[in-house]
């Protein structure tokens, strides 16, 4: 389906979308961040617990995900977008009232159900308003305007946590969550369904209604490796910088005159990545909308990212250990917006654009739900470093791959 030419036009509804999503995002963002320093505030009773509250929220939306596809071929953007604020605002507040183990799983489960609703529709939207020259940079567009969401929740929940406590953090970041609301009732049309479903003819539809990922092999190993990212990144990565940073640095950092502790030095090195994501997130899915293609960069960001993590687990002076921080975070922002960029690219390529698109979200939600259980279990009875050998050999593994489709890409040109 080709898109209008209009800039302003088809960048206007991502840009919306993404800054609501940012505002939703900031109290779980918070909760990576804070939780592996202040659990026992929280009431928890062990480190795995961590793992359990820090994934959960990705296990339920694995049945939840096609649930919530299917809702958006019945409801507006808006309703659903008006769905997420409301139970993004209660879970946020919720982390600062909680003193139990169980309540914070229930909390988790409504924000997975919350984020369903929030990223389907930004990936429906995205797809909608873009074509192959374009694509790159409006899901680049998106991932760093949301992740804004991320700056603020983990650089301040990380300083105001260690200097207030959690309750005071959850209570004012499920206020600012609440703040999203009326931009939704106000800028975000009524109009009904994704155009994705509005547009289909009717050969099309039947054709969608047929399609079954199980029989294109091909594209479900390129979906499932958007699982093996958010597996690293979403996942082990940020559910492990605060724990990865308190080992190397038990006593915490001294700056000038300021000691920092791991929760806020966590919190700065992900702000410094969140900071950075709305100006170079697009460049990069620009860079990769060229003759060059997307499978270049995913190549050389995984080696590095390889390298990097195995480089984490050596007795560094702290300069060259928090530099290395630095380039797994520009890896990290690489990979996560041309993996994306990768999937619409399949998902405009296919007949079932809501399935594929659907089918991706919930691999996603897999690989980062999977994440923070396999590194804390692993660090705690495997090796104090075992996430970080783990992270190296899962992104080998995925430049070998995207090596292998880029050989076939090139002989088929």
């Amino acid at each position: 389906m080709k898109m209008q030419n209009t800039e302003t036009p088809s960048k206007k509804p991502i840009i919306i979308i993404a800054l609501v999503t940012a505002a939703c995002l900031v109290g779980d963002s918070m909760l990576y961040v804070c939780l592996p320093t202040h659990w026992q505030e929280a009431g928890l009773s062990s480190l795995w617990q961590i793992g359990v509250i820090l994934s959960v929220n990705r296990l339920v939306r694995l049945p939840l995900n096609p649930v919530v596809g299917f809702c958006y071929t019945k409801i507006s953007i808006r309703t659903g977008m008006l769905v997420s604020i409301v139970l993004a605002a209660l879970t946020t507040a919720g982390y600062g009232l909680a003193v139990s183990y169980l309540f914070f799983i229930f909390l988790r489960c409504l924000w997975g159900l919350a984020w369903s609703f929030l990223r389907l529709g930004a990936y429906f939207t995205i797809v909608d308003y873009s074509d192959d020259s374009n694509r790159g940079h409006n899901m680049g567009l998106f991932n760093g305007l949301y992740r804004l969401g991320s700056l603020f929740g983990m650089l301040l929940g990380g300083f105001l946590a260690d200097l207030y406590g959690l309750r005071f953090v959850g209570l004012l970041f499920g206020g600012l969550s609440l703040c999203a609301f009326p931009v939704v009732f106000w800028y975000v049309k009524t109009g009904a369904r994704s155009e994705l479903e509005k547009t289909a003819g009717p050969g099309t539809e039947a054709s969608a209604s047929s399609f079954s990922l199980w029989e294109h092999k091909k594209l479900w190993l390129l979906l499932a490796a958007g699982a093996g990212y958010a597996l690293l990144y979403q996942g082990l990565w940020n559910s492990t910088l605060s724990y990865l940073i308190q080992l190397h640095e038990p006593a915490g950092l001294n700056l000038w005159s300021f000691c920092l502790a791991a929760a806020s030095l966590g919190g700065v090195l992900q702000a410094l990545r969140w900071a950075w994501e709305p100006w170079l997130a697009p460049f990069i899915g620009h860079l990769t909308d060229g003759p060059g293609g997307r499978y270049n960069l995913l190549i050389a960001a995984g080696f590095t990212a390889a390298a990097g993590n195995l480089g984490l687990t050596l007795s560094l002076p702290a300069v060259l250990w928090f530099g290395l921080i630095l380039v797994l975070q520009l890896c990290a922002s690489a990979n996560e917006t041309t993996m994306d960029a990768v999937a619409a690219d399949a998902a405009a390529a296919c007949s079932a654009k809501i399935t594929v698109m659907t089918s991706y979200s919930l691999l996603v939600d897999l690989g980062a739900a999977v994440g923070p259980l396999l590194a804390y279990w692993g660090n705690q009875y495997l090796h104090p470093y075992a996430s970080c050998y783990g992270a190296a050999a899962i992104f080998l593994c995925l430049a070998i791959y995207f090596c292998q489709l880029e050989k076939g890409r090139c002989r088929t040109k």
